[in-house]
């Protein structure tokens, strides 16, 4: 069974968030997952009111850029998302966009170094452990969450390159990957996660998120064509897709193939019709790819 999902873009304007939630949630959507990009919207303000307004579709937030966040901060606010909300909340971290993060003066030297001890540490609060850190980046002393999940959460890592993928498989309990990422970069993904696992003694499940990047409707082509290009991807085989529901599904089933466990689906910065693009994803695609 393929998970399927939808992006809410932050080009979008917040107040937009409530009525494209609402429709995720009536049409059947799986996941509807968000982005905190700067400096556009936060991942946990958004992620909070969109699970508010809504009753059972997931909301990821994917992803959480670390350099901006005490590891004690993050934990606090995931445990308090799935507390309120037990089974829906799906939390992303990553190192950030590195330019985004020098602009505001938290770029770290070593971006794996922190990564790693942010994920260290959270799974441990989240899991309800008192923690003592004394790395590099991360330094706890004696902290635990007084309002840990009452059950075991997964904690994803965004990953790109080789070194983050491994660690992704090690320290993560999945991994995020962008819409630039085809098929065949889906299965590089997984041998390198596995590595992490192998090296990590790690058995147990680890779920794969692909963005694809999706446009339908009038003039899609040219929407897909023009963001591929900005993305200055416009020349990588197999990424993205442009079309109506059948075409939409046999990309999503490619990546399924290739090792995606949940696939989704994001809008062109420029979709004219967010809501409507929910609706295609719900009602057209899904039944075309969960079994």
């Amino acid at each position: 069974m393929t998970g399927l999902g939808a992006v809410f873009r932050p080009q979008l304007a917040p107040e937009r968030l409530r009525a494209v939630a609402r429709v995720a949630d009536e049409a059947g959507l799986a996941e509807l997952w968000l982005w905190e990009d700067c400096f556009r919207e936060g991942g946990i303000s958004t992620a909070a009111a969109a699970l508010a307004w809504t009753e059972r579709v997931r909301v990821g937030v994917g992803l959480l850029p670390v350099p901006l966040r005490n590891v004690a901060v993050t934990a606090m606010e995931a445990a308090t998302l799935h507390r309120m909300f037990p089974g829906r909340a799906v939390l992303g971290v990553g190192h950030g966009v590195q330019d985004w993060m020098g602009q505001v003066g938290a770029r770290a030297e070593s971006p794996l170094t922190l990564l790693r001890e942010h994920l260290v540490a959270l799974r441990a609060l989240l899991g309800g452990e008192r923690v003592t850190a004394k790395g590099r980046y991360v330094r706890l002393d004696d902290v635990a969450l007084d309002w840990p999940p009452e059950q075991a959460v997964e904690v994803l890592a965004g990953a790109t390159g080789p070194r983050s993928l491994r660690l992704a498989g090690e320290a993560a309990d999945g991994t995020v990957l962008t819409a630039n990422t085809p098929p065949d970069g889906v299965r590089r993904a997984r041998r390198l996660i596995d590595e992490g696992r192998a090296a990590a003694g790690r058995s147990e499940a680890h779920r794969v998120v692909v963005y694809l990047l999706t446009a339908t409707g009038p003039g899609a082509d040219e929407r897909l064509r023009d963001e591929l290009v900005a993305e200055g991807v416009g020349d990588v085989p197999d990424l993205g897709v442009a079309g109506e529901a059948e075409a939409v599904a046999g990309a999503v089933r490619r990546l399924a193939e290739a090792g995606a466990d949940t696939v989704i689906l994001q809008p062109t910065g420029d979709e004219p019709d967010p809501e409507g693009f929910v609706r295609f994803a719900a009602e057209q695609v899904r039944p075309l790819v969960v079994a």
